[in-house]
Order: C-alpha cells, then structure tokens, then sequence
C-alpha cells in the first residue's frame, strides 16, 4: 500500500488523535500519498447537523489543518484535502456550494443514508427489496455525476432478504461501477471491526464484473493508517476473489 484516501479526524465525533499523528504514522509505515476524507458537513435547510460529520463551524479549522500539514511535511508525503460524502440530489447544489471557496482535491461516495431525512442506516439489516434499489439508485446516481473518485464500503447495505434479489441489484451497482470507471473500496475498517461489510457476495459480483477494486484504510485512529496487519487482512481478502487491488487511484476534481 503506497496510498491511502480515507481517513478520518477527531472533529467527526468518532475518531481520536490528532492530525499530525494520522501524518507520521503514514510516514512511518511507507505511505507515499495520504488522504484526508472527513465527513462532509451537510447544509440542511432547517440548520441541523448530523452527530457524525464535520460540523460547519469546524470545516476552516478541518482544511487549515490539512494545508498546515501538507506545507510541512511536502517533502516527506503528498497530502491531499478530501471528504466522504453521501449523495443527496437535493442538498448535493448546496453542498458544493459550502465547499467551493475551498481547494477540495477530491470526495469519495459514503451513502450511509438513502436521502437526506437519513432516516435508516444502511449498515443495519433490512429486508425491502425497495430499499436495497434505492441504495443502489442512489450510488449510480452519484457515480455519473463524475464528482466522487471511487465509492467507500460500496457493500455497506446489510440486505437480509432474497440471495437473488441482492444479486440482481448489486450486478447493476458493480456493472454501473465498471461502465463509469469507477473504483469500489474493499474497506478494512470493516474488516477490522468484523462488520457485515465486506460482504462476500458483494465481492464475487466484483470479481465476476471485473470492477477495479482499491482498499481503504477508513482510518479513525493513528494505528489504524496502513497497519501491517490489517493490510495483509485486506491483501488475502481480495485474494479470496482474484481481485488485485489499485495502489493508487486518479483523483477526480468534485467541482
């Protein structure tokens, strides 16, 4: 791994250690390139802001940040300033629109939510074939607007209805993916945390697609920036499927 793109902060509310600490850590195990990809802050109409985001009065403090660290460790490291973000057709103009005067490098796709009433996590088991398509709907949608430079945890809805019904929506998620050129993230917080995501048949569809694949370290913690043994996890996971994961990706300029 000579790369990593997701990687979280403290100001998302579910992370610990500091910036530089993320910075040194990817230093010290042999990073050539770190991504900074905090939780987007959301401007939703009525003023609210979801528990796990960067909340908007952070958001300067969250990109000074990172340019700080990318001036000063310039010879050691490329930083880049990123955000995990859902797509909301409704609220995506208004999102741009608080991140432009920014010089944001990149988002990757995290739907944790269907829309934005964010009303049910995608993580926990739901059986609606309804809900599944509209997962699915939702990250194409976000895929052609060549906005997101490759999907996170794409496997993170845990569909516990019909075997058949999950596999006719996910090869239309994978096939989407491999039209659009778009990476999908074998996620080793996931796999860390024994999750229900990385999901095997997610990832056979993956491989029977011939999707380009690439692994995140979604770190919320120092230790967790290419640590040897998760990566070697991650490495013998993909292996299961003959998939060879990207070290690097294109970044895709948001806007």
């Amino acid at each position: 791994m000579i790369a990593n793109y997701h990687t979280h902060t403290v100001r998302c509310g579910h992370a610990k250690g500091t910036d530089r600490e993320y910075v040194e850590t990817a230093i010290a195990q042999g990073l050539k390139t770190l991504g900074f990809s905090e939780h987007v802050p959301m401007p939703f109409p009525d003023g609210h802001e979801s528990r796990f985001r960067v909340p908007i009065a952070k958001l300067d403090d969250y990109v000074k940040s990172v340019l700080t660290l990318r001036e000063e460790y310039r010879n050691d490291i490329e930083i880049h300033l990123g955000f995990e973000a859902e797509y909301y057709p409704d609220l995506f103009p208004e999102m741009k629109k608080l991140l432009s005067p920014y010089p944001v490098e990149y988002l990757l796709l995290g739907q944790h939510f269907n829309d934005s009433r964010e009303a049910v996590y995608n993580s926990r088991p739901q059986k609606d074939p309804l809900a599944l398509a509209a997962y699915v709907d939702a990250v194409i949608a976000a895929m052609e607007t060549s906005c997101f430079t490759y999907v996170a945890h794409p496997d993170l809805f845990c569909f516990s209805g019909p075997d058949e019904i999950y596999q006719q929506e996910m090869s239309r998620l994978c096939q989407s993916a491999r039209s659009l050129d778009i990476p999908l993230e074998i996620n080793m917080l996931g796999l860390r945390e024994g999750r229900n995501y990385p999901d095997e048949r997610f990832w056979t569809i993956v491989s029977k697609e011939g999707c380009r694949t690439v692994l995140g370290c979604d770190a919320h913690a120092p230790g967790d920036v290419a640590h040897p043994g998760q990566l070697k996890d991650a490495m013998n996971y993909a292996a299961r499927f003959g998939l060879v994961p990207e070290t690097d990706v294109v970044l895709r300029k948001p806007f």
